[in-house]
């Protein structure tokens, strides 16, 4: 199933056939079909045999733009899209663990909502999905969910009790100049320059920003200026986040961002403009639903593969559906072999495959635990 997913990937909000083939799969299982109010997902109900707590499970479905430089033979068949971070496991594992509950259905408690979201890459799937009332009438009580990881060996997993991912704040710097000749464009009004000392600073933005050693972080991805060598462009952008962890470190991060555009604009002579959009919370993992977790993953995994992870500086909307209910998101490691594996969101990325029936397990052992009256 993740080779399927994987060589036919689809970005956020066009995940049309992995919809498709999470619906039939889910049609065999006898599962209750839901109501999406997204155009791509999917919401199944599968019913216990006895009283309990109505439990949460998400996986995230999109892709990414990225050209795959793999090799596997499974490797994607869509130019410049790519599974770079692990959702294509997430589907499956989410996919193998409706089986392995719908086999148990008669002897579990409570019920179990299984919810594939679309769009997380672009922090707006999991609102949308709950702005179109996705929720509405289940009695949601637990909600849990995983993500793989790369930088930790298969077998092992972590979660971390209350701020366990960062707030994602996307921004976008609008650099505006006189443009001109670029053999005769001084640093006033250049908004290359202006661009560039901007992308130099970014990084240093959120110094002294941290929780529990973890540092705040700024990162860029765009950098957008001119079409041709000899002439500088009145326009230019920037695009990057500011990850944070706390409600206060957010609003300071945000001042410190204008302040640096302002900074910049004066001394280049070109205007700036900042676009802020709505910000993705931070993960904030409810400490009583993160102990039944851990429990529940150590007897099936063993107490050695359970550890506690620090805070961390990716993001990932299944927050949105933990302000909704008290929960669990950990994470699941995926390292494929022994060497310094490609991160999350490079060309050459990579998982384990065996971490997928670990992610499976791990999946179940948790509904199980948390739909437990």
């Amino acid at each position: 199933m993740r080779r399927v997913l994987h060589a036919e990937p689809e970005l956020a909000g066009e995940e049309a056939k992995a919809t498709s083939l999470i619906r039939g799969r889910l049609r065999t299982l006898g599962l209750e079909e839901l109501p999406c109010p997204t155009p791509t997902g999917a919401v199944f109900r599968l019913e216990g045999g006895r009283r309990g707590r109505t439990v949460l499970l998400r996986a995230d479905i999109d892709a990414l733009p990225v050209e795959e430089e793999t090799g596997l033979p499974f490797r994607s068949r869509v130019p410049g899209v790519m599974h770079a971070c692990g959702h294509d496991g997430h589907t499956a594992a989410l996919l193998g663990a409706a089986a392995v509950l719908a086999e148990r259905a008669a002897g579990l408690p409570g019920r179990v909502i299984l919810l594939f979201q679309p769009a997380e890459e672009t922090g707006e799937g999991a609102r949308a999905m709950l702005e179109g009332g996705v929720l509405d009438g289940l009695g949601v009580e637990r909600v849990a969910g995983l993500h793989l990881s790369s930088n930790l060996p298969t077998g092992l997993v972590m979660a971390r009790p209350g701020i366990a991912m960062a707030t994602f704040q996307r921004f976008t710097i609008r650099l505006r100049g006189t443009g001109g000749h670029a053999a005769l464009a001084a640093g006033e009004g250049n908004v290359v320059l202006a661009a560039a000392e901007t992308a130099r600073r970014l990084p240093a933005l959120l110094d002294g920003l941290e929780l529990d050693d973890t540092p705040c972080v700024c990162g860029v991805g765009v950098l957008r200026a001119g079409t041709v060598h000899n002439v500088v462009p009145r326009d230019a952008e920037l695009g990057g986040s500011l990850r944070t962890f706390t409600e206060e470190q957010h609003p300071d991060g945000v001042g410190r961002l204008r302040s640096l555009c302002e900074a910049v604009a004066a001394e280049f002579g070109v205007e700036a403009t900042v676009d802020l959009p709505r910000p993705v919370p931070a993960v904030v993992n409810d400490p009583a639903a993160t102990v039944v977790t851990g429990d529940a993953l150590a007897a099936v995994l063993g107490a050695a593969s359970v550890v506690e992870a620090p805070p961390m500086t990716p993001s990932d909307d299944v927050s949105e559906f933990l302000l909704r209910a008290p929960g669990c998101y950990f994470f699941a490691g995926c390292r494929p072999g022994p060497r310094r594996p490609p991160q999350h969101h490079a060309p050459d990325f990579d998982l384990d495959e065996e971490a997928l029936r670990v992610a499976m397990l791990a999946l179940v052992a948790t509904a199980e635990a948390l739909a437990a009256p």
